[in-house]
């Protein structure tokens, strides 16, 4: 029986994954020519690979992250690609003024915002927790609360376009996992604040999608080099999540599960067999290279 389940039940999740959440075929890069776009966290990984599929696609582009100068060399070379505009605001999420400060630029420069994708991400460890508790505060400010004050500044804009949201997120925001607390934690609260958001959204007739993106370990500088030496599994490329990010966004999808497989076969069996899936976690991480 339980070979059984472990044949079955991530075939069951890759056929339900594809029905739900592929993007449909109709997907054209015409739909972000000349659109106004902001990224953030957007100097490096799934951001900066985002920001050079949009240039490609001539949107308008307005990227943020910490360090001006790599936001400098992402910015220069969107518009080698052919970006219809490309501009940064650098600065810290940290700054609880800051998500204003980025929205009042958009609206400055362009008078108006297509879609808001929200990707930037704070620092936090790979380990057991350890107790500290303002780190899941500080945590908390960035991952979290910056993606409400970035949503609610731009909302009057994205109200007026009848523009997107784009909110990306985690497996870790989905199901539990061992030494991500704090990350986890952060990720939960993107996932009620958004899908709640989305039920108002519709009851008030305020035609803004929202867009989940739910994670699998992606190939990002920053996530190879917290996990790899720790897990088992092998890291799904970044340029290609980036596109169906995009994808997902243009089409206005309720989520996107990438990789689909993986996370498709999670979320089922999470509905399903939770147990067996917390010990198939488990099973997944080299526990003896975890240090505390």
């Amino acid at each position: 029986m339980g070979l059984l389940l472990k044949i079955f039940i991530p075939l069951l999740g890759v056929a339900l994954a594809f029905y739900f959440y592929s993007a449909p075929e109709n997907f054209s890069e015409e739909m972000l020519r000349g659109k106004r776009v902001i990224v953030t966290g957007a100097s490096g990984g799934i951001g900066e690979q985002m920001a050079y599929h949009l240039a490609r696609m001539e949107a308008h582009l307005l990227l943020t992250a910490r360090t001006e100068a790599k936001l400098q060399k992402v910015v220069k070379r969107c518009l080698e690609l052919g970006a219809a505009s490309a501009r940064y605001v650098s600065g810290s999420m940290e700054d609880t003024t800051f998500p204003e400060v980025v929205v009042k630029e958009a609206e400055n420069t362009w008078g108006g915002l297509d879609m808001l994708i929200l990707n930037h991400i704070g620092y936090t460890y790979f380990n057991y927790f350890d107790g500290d508790v303002a780190h899941i505060r500080k945590l908390l400010e960035i991952n979290f609360l910056s993606y409400v004050a970035m949503t609610a500044s731009a909302l009057p804009l994205l109200k007026e376009s009848e523009g997107s949201i784009i909110v990306v997120s985690s497996m870790a925001g989905k199901t539990g996992a061992p030494f991500s607390a704090p990350y986890s934690a952060t990720k939960f609260a993107l996932d009620g604040f958004f899908s709640s958001l989305r039920h108002e959204f519709i009851i008030d007739k305020v035609n803004v999608s929202i867009t989940l993106c739910i994670l699998g370990y992606i190939d990002t500088e920053n996530a190879v080099r917290a996990v790899s030496h720790a897990i088992w599994s092998t890291p799904a490329p970044k340029e290609e999540c980036a596109l169906e990010i995009i994808k997902s966004g243009a089409l206005r999808q309720r989520e996107l599960h990438y990789p689909s497989r993986v996370v498709g076969s999670t979320l089922l069996l999470q509905a399903i067999a939770p147990d067996f899936l917390d010990s198939l976690t488990r099973s997944g991480y080299k526990v003896e290279n975890i240090r505390r």
